[in-house]
């Protein structure tokens, strides 16, 4: 079983209304208020067995035509239910707790009997996949607001919410104005460096204090460098990549007074990933971690949006680090990113990655190659020439004064014997 997919998340519901930015939502309770408020984006991503003992995924985007059926809401819960095509579904149930709300589980249900959407499908039952996601701690009367992609992975089926405003205990009727922001929302400080014997970094911004953090130093990697890996991403076996990405990759992770380095071994790493319109992903699991790229566009423009990293370190202790507020590895769509120096970026707190020989193109591969890169200030040797020159100019001009001082002494001392 091909056991990645993407999958976007709308939430949808009640009266519902196609909009060129996503879907929004109403759902009225039996007075005919107003107890749940959404509007976000979707888009769906599944892979599947077919006939022909391959696999396949297909994209498509959550249709403006639904049915709401299995929808309600209560004093203490609520289930917001979208029905659409043949016997697909999607639905997600909301809780109270004191003075907060959360979701507890997103079901998606999807039937592989239709042939319009699974076109080829080795079996014709119907699949679903429940996850539990990352909304919890809103506060009553206020949005669950979130603009930053927020992956939620299952075994066939990835979940990715981004763009998100949504109220699921409506108070009197009316929407509130008020929000609550999801922590990927939160400013951050990522600085991209070149590797010395030792990088000083700036420590995370947060909305908690206004004073800023002392500066941390990450210790001098004392692996060898990692050997390059060349991965690349295809919607399906008789496809051309959509997605290239060559690098060499280590992390450091810090855990208590200890930190350790691992380097990503491409020769047993097994690669997955997905592309969109918007989004694509490149997932990367070795016998050590498992990396998770998020790449978005603005169809001008792509960057690196997030990356989740989890694994364990070599005395088994697991770890899960992630930052889904990033914004590196920019180029414009049209083109790719290269970086050959060393680099390393901060993550978090806790990870530092490095990157050796980087060359990544999420976004309109053509031909299976990469395009025309724009690389990184560190491989941009053009600055060096007017620098070389100055210098040349400079140095002369000083020998020039040099010689100049001489001979004016040794003239004055002849006249002085004379």
């Amino acid at each position: 079983m091909y056991r990645r997919a993407a999958f976007v998340l709308l939430l949808a519901c009640g009266i519902v209304s196609q909009l060129s930015h996503g879907v929004e939502v109403e759902v009225k309770d039996k007075d005919n208020k107003l107890c749940l408020y959404a509007n976000l984006m979707v888009n769906f991503s599944v892979s599947y067995d077919t006939a022909d003992n391959k696999s396949a995924t297909v994209e498509f985007e959550l249709p403006g035509a639904v049915t709401t059926d299995g929808s309600e809401c209560d004093a203490k819960s609520s289930v917001l239910k979208l029905n659409f095509g043949e016997g697909h579904s999607w639905s997600v149930n909301f809780t109270v707790k004191d003075k907060v709300y959360q979701a507890d589980s997103i079901t998606f249900t999807y039937n592989l009997s239709d042939t319009t959407r699974f076109p080829n499908s080795l079996y014709n039952d119907t699949k679903t996949s429940t996850v539990t996601p990352h909304i919890t701690d809103v506060e009553l009367d206020t949005c669950y607001s979130c603009k930053s992609n927020d992956m939620i992975e299952d075994v066939s089926v990835n979940q990715t919410l981004w763009d998100v405003l949504v109220q699921a205990f409506v108070n009197n009727g009316s929407k509130s104005e008020q929000t609550t922001s999801c922590a990927a929302d939160l400013p951050t400080t990522v600085v991209p460096t070149t590797h010395t014997t030792s990088t000083t970094t700036a420590a995370p911004v947060t909305n908690s204090t206004s004073t800023a953090a002392p500066a941390t130093t990450t210790p001098t990697p004392t692996l060898p460098p990692p050997a390059t890996g060349k991965y690349s991403i295809k919607p399906d076996a008789n496809s051309t990549a959509c997605l290239l990405a060559d690098f060499g990759l280590r992390i450091g992770l810090k855990q208590g007074d200890k930190y350790e380095e691992m380097n990503l071994d491409p020769n047993v790493t097994a690669v997955s990933g997905s592309c969109a319109v918007n989004s694509s992903e490149l997932v990367l699991v070795s016998n050590t971690m498992t990396i998770t790229f998020t790449f978005t566009n603005d169809t001008k423009k792509f960057h690196l949006h997030a990356l989740n990293v989890t694994g364990k370190t070599s005395s088994g202790v697991a770890f899960s680090e992630a930052n889904t507020s990033l914004s590196l590895w920019e180029a414009s769509v049209s083109s790719s990113y290269m970086c050959n120096k060393e680099q390393n970026y901060t993550i978090t707190d806790l990870l530092t990655i490095y990157t050796f020989g980087l060359h990544v193109q999420p976004f309109g591969v053509k031909k299976g190659s990469f395009s025309t890169a724009h690389e990184c200030s560190l491989d941009d040797t053009s600055i060096l020439i007017p620098i070389i020159v100055g210098a040349a100019l400079a140095g002369l001009i000083l020998i020039v004064v040099i010689a100049y001082v001489i001979g004016r002494r040794k003239t004055y001392v002849g006249y002085q014997t004379l």
